[in-house]
């Protein structure tokens, strides 16, 4: 029968994995919980967390399996501002018929990230304002519009674009006061 504090760091673990997908990250239950990694390997070894990526773990039974590799993008960056942007929201917005190979990651600060999976990662920098994110099933993500002005710079395809920026306003994920500036810079890219 688990102890008192046992009892307590589970909760607490569940608790901070109920709104990131299912998922926690061994810094979080270290640094946020201030669980020993004692506590955390032991946790491993008896089934209390288990392992999906380096460092990232899911509490059992808890819901989120579905969008388990985009939480994992962000939570392997290390911040808690991180959102997922460029291609990958325009995929998650629907508006386009955009399939990225990669998922992107937008940071406000640069920090190394050492992984073997590196080349399924694609970590931006940039510091976004308030109005240019939203939340999208539990994870942060760039608004529409942030998404089409990014990969605009980034050298998404333009046809691809174009249909971001027609679905988008039809599908009021782009407003309509954006439309034509938008439509300008991808027109100044070429």
């Amino acid at each position: 029968m688990p102890g008192p504090g046992e009892t307590l760091a589970r909760d607490a673990l569940r608790a901070l994995a109920e709104g990131q997908n299912g998922l926690v990250t061994r810094q979080q239950a270290i640094h946020d919980l201030d669980l020993t990694a004692g506590a955390v390997d032991n946790l491993v070894a008896h089934g209390g967390l288990l392992p999906v990526a380096r460092g990232i773990y899911r509490v059992p039974y808890l819901p989120g399996v579905e969008y388990e590799r985009l939480q994992v993008a962000l939570l392997r960056t290390g911040d808690p501002d991180a959102a997922l942007s460029h291609e990958t929201a325009l995929a998650l917005y629907e508006i386009s018929d955009v399939n990225p190979a990669q998922y992107h990651v937008t940071v406000p600060k640069a920090r190394r990230i050492r992984r073997s999976d590196n080349d399924a990662f694609v970590v931006h920098v940039d510091e976004l304002k308030p109005d240019q994110l939203g939340w999208w099933n539990l994870m942060r993500i760039v608004t529409a519009t942030t998404a089409i002005e990014q990969c605009t710079a980034g050298g998404t395809p333009t046809y691809l674009l174009r249909q971001a920026i027609e679905r988008g306003e039809r599908t009021g994920a782009v407003r309509r006061d954006e439309v034509a500036r938008l439509t300008q810079l991808l027109e100044d890219r070429s």
